[in-house]
């Protein structure tokens, strides 16, 4: 019987090159789910994800979908998967959807959060989620500079690929910018999480949007600046790109 399944799953994205499935490497999380998926039930099995996050970033809420046929329920499915994925991806759910349903273009909203450690000492302890640059950050000239975002906007200027056809109009919904205090043992770890909400989101997008607000917080920048940078369509315009190992995709909302 033919079923359409939607997980949802988590990943340390680390050692691998992003989400989608590449002809000269194997180290893809689209590559693993495709290849175990397709041994497993003995059939060509396509998933499709929410998003394709680069290399390096990780999941928490990452969901995909794809069509098996298979007698199992989602709960035996799920378990099957979790037996032979590597330990560095776990499905934490999974569920029967509509034939017609699309991980990626169903997808109404995604969040992702990127941390930055801030303390006088750099984690050692969760460092791979973690880009670790301890400054003064003005995080009120943050937040008005990020304010500039939120809406629908053309992002061409944080637009990690610079040959890009099709249409670099996004809606942003919410940027929360915030300072968390993270212990770890006797030390203090503090965070400065920015996190991002929209209806989708460019190749790099939240990683060029994050080092622009960065800039603004050292004072490089002024908020006022988004404006112009926005309007310039010219990624040359805006910040520096954050390593990829500080994001995460935290949900993604159907």
């Amino acid at each position: 019987m033919m079923k359409n399944i939607c997980v949802t799953l988590q990943y340390d994205g680390s050692r691998y090159n992003g989400w989608q499935k590449q002809g000269n490497t194997e180290e893809t999380i689209q590559g693993k789910l495709e290849g175990m998926l397709s041994k497993l039930f003995e059939q060509e099995i396509e998933v499709n994800g929410s998003g394709r996050t680069d290399g390096g970033v990780h999941a928490i809420g990452q969901c995909a979908s794809f069509k098996v046929n298979t007698n199992y329920g989602p709960g035996k499915i799920m378990e099957m998967m979790n037996q032979y994925l590597p330990k560095d991806i776990v499905v934490v759910d999974a569920k029967i959807v509509d034939a017609r349903f699309h991980a990626r273009l169903n997808a109404k909203s995604k969040t992702y959060t990127y941390r930055i450690g801030t303390g006088f000492s750099r984690p050692v302890f969760g460092r791979q989620f973690v880009w670790y640059h301890p400054e003064e950050y003005d995080i009120e000239a943050m937040k008005k500079a990020a304010a500039y975002f939120v809406g629908e906007h053309d992002f061409t200027s944080f637009c990690g690929n610079k040959h890009m056809k099709k249409s670099c109009v996004r809606t942003i919904t919410d940027i929360s910018i915030q300072v968390v205090e993270n212990k770890l043992g006797d030390g203090d770890f503090p965070e400065l999480q920015l996190s991002f909400t929209g209806n989708g989101f460019l190749q790099n997008m939240v990683r060029i949007l994050t080092g622009t607000l960065v800039e603004v917080g050292q004072g490089h920048r002024k908020p006022e600046e988004m404006q112009q940078i926005l309007e310039a369509k010219d990624r040359e315009a805006a910040g520096f790109m954050v390593p990829a190992h500080g994001l995460t995709l935290m949900k993604v909302v159907y």
